[in-house]
């Protein structure tokens, strides 16, 4: 991994996919060093191939983990969701799911670090303890995540009211709206350009990283969450 940032601040951003969490940890201040089982050329900061859970584990042993600041972590989500099937299929991942959050909440555990694990709304045994919406940024996608924070906290923002619809099909019938689904192919769902524009990804144009995506607001939003928290226990 590289040197500790200049600032001190570092995130390690496990199965970082193409990198919509990084970029806004980024644009709040970190330097990011992103992980992940499968090649990602498009990730758009310092970037390792390897299976997550691995080297969270060596870096623990190694003491390295001691250079971050703070531990991101998007693992694929429970019982085979349509977005992650077949997501790091070399650990049995996707269709065969094997639930990973509590061998890396164990993990992340160990470290002493502060963390976050973010899942769709629903999916995994992850503690709500943060829920972001599309709209509360002004953003064409909804994207309801949830976030469990590890050694820290913050208090949950308001979740604005919805402007209107997603826009495509569902159970039959077409609906035109603010919002773009940025998942799936057909009925309606977003293009790529569209994706991108949605949910403020420019550096890949690949389909599949883009519905598995976070948009970086989500993560700029609760970097700066994080650093007031931690200036406030310096204080």
């Amino acid at each position: 991994m590289n040197a500790t940032a200049r600032n001190g601040l570092r995130v390690l951003d496990l199965f970082c996919c193409s990198g919509g969490a990084a970029m806004g940890y980024h644009r709040a201040g970190f330097e990011v060093d992103g992980v992940d089982i499968l090649d990602r050329p498009r990730y758009p900061f310092t970037f390792h191939r390897a299976d997550a859970l691995e080297c969270l584990a060596r870096l623990i042993a190694t003491g390295e983990i001691e250079r971050y600041t703070l531990v991101h972590n998007s693992p694929p989500c429970q019982a085979g969701c349509a977005l992650t099937v077949g997501t790091n299929h070399s650990r049995g991942w996707g269709g065969e799911h094997v639930q990973l959050i509590p061998e890396l909440r164990t993990l992340l555990d160990t470290t002493g670090l502060p963390y976050v694990i973010e899942q769709p709304n629903g999916k995994a045994p992850v503690r709500r303890d943060l829920s972001l919406c599309g709209e509360s940024f002004g953003l064409g996608v909804l994207r309801h995540r949830a976030f469990e924070l590890g050694g820290w906290s913050t208090p949950q923002p308001p979740h604005p009211r919805h402007r209107g619809h997603v826009r495509g099909y569902r159970h039959g019938i077409y609906r035109d709206g603010p919002y773009v689904a940025a998942y799936g192919t057909g009925g309606g769902k977003a293009t790529v350009p569209e994706m991108q524009t949605a949910m403020g990804i420019t550096w890949t144009d690949v389909r599949e990283e883009l519905t598995e995506a976070i948009p970086p607001a989500f993560t700029e939003w609760i970097g700066t969450a994080f650093l007031t928290c931690r200036q406030e226990v310096l204080l």
